[in-house]
């Protein structure tokens, strides 16, 4: 439970801090696309169970596969949707921290 609550936190704060780091000049801006890119988690709905707080998202939900995680890499070369791509790739990096918490339990 805790767990789940400080993973929760890091999809806002470290975009934040992303932002801060990567988009000085409009980083409130970068902050509120990186946030939105959340709604990845939408792939989540596709699963049965919705939510499986044992699951491992990367690799399983469609939006959170391997090829998807190489699209967004390329985005990060496109000066515009940069954000997007800081966003949805430190989405991933947090989901697979997550996985690694999963698999030591």
């Amino acid at each position: 439970m805790i767990g789940t609550i400080i993973h929760n936190c890091l999809h806002f704060a470290v975009p934040g801090a992303a932002a801060r780091a990567l988009f000085a000049e409009s980083w409130k801006k970068a902050w509120l696309i990186m946030v939105l890119t959340m709604a990845v988690d939408l792939d989540h709905l596709l699963a049965t169970p919705v939510y499986d707080p044992c699951r491992c998202s990367i690799g399983f939900h469609p939006l959170h596969s391997w090829p998807a995680i190489i699209v967004y890499l390329s985005m990060v070369a496109i000066p515009r949707l940069r954000p997007v791509a800081c966003g949805l790739l430190i989405h991933m990096a947090l989901d697979g921290i997550e996985c690694l918490r999963i698999a030591m339990m």
